[in-house]
């Protein structure tokens, strides 16, 4: 196993599509809009042009599926958390943030303690190798949390909810760890 490569991972040479209910067939960039409320001074409603417009920054990061694939040197362009929370200022009861997505119906979810969200590499990403991110892998936006496996990275996020407790998302409540870490192979709860 290289430094890389988390325990119980193999690495793989192409990005596959996982997902469980299917792609949403009628999300696109022109009706796509990121709702930030909750535990923030300001919260924002910002459509895809908005969003566009904030600081962007470009990261190279090995991302790790909980399903036991690794895909190393993915190219991802996106609003960094740090750029939002400047905007939204959280609130000091803010300590976790709560990821809301068009998938499922609405019902998918998951959360993120806020100091996972101030890494140099967490964002809100609209580009993967330099294109535009593909409805099947999360576009118009998703999250980007490469320190945790890949189900934290929230495709097709539509809201941001900042809370004082953590709830358990979609994954989460099917018996997946809510800390996920890759390399302690927290995997399940």
């Amino acid at each position: 196993m290289s430094k890389r490569l988390p325990p119980g991972q193999r690495k793989i040479n192409r990005f596959p599509v996982l997902q469980a209910g299917g792609i949403p067939s009628n999300l696109s960039k022109e009706n796509w809009t990121l709702e930030i409320s909750g535990e923030v001074e300001n919260p924002r409603i910002f459509t895809y042009e908005e969003f566009n417009r904030l600081p962007t920054k470009q990261i190279r990061v090995d991302i790790h599926c909980v399903t036991s694939w690794s895909l190393y040197d993915t190219v991802w362009e996106g609003v960094p958390f740090t750029v939002l929370f400047e905007i939204i200022k959280p609130t000091k009861k803010a300590k976790f943030v709560i990821f809301q997505c068009e998938d499922l119906g609405g019902r998918f979810t998951t959360s993120l303690p806020i100091e996972a969200l101030l890494s140099e590499d967490a964002m809100l990403a609209f580009k993967h190798d330099g294109n535009e991110l593909e409805i099947k892998h999360g576009g118009p936006v998703r999250g980007l949390v490469p320190k945790k496996y890949f189900y934290k990275s929230a495709k097709w996020v539509r809201k941001l909810i900042f809370k004082e407790e953590d709830e358990l998302g979609f994954w989460e409540e099917q018996g997946y760890s809510n800390t996920a870490d890759p390399w302690k192979e927290e995997r399940h709860a």
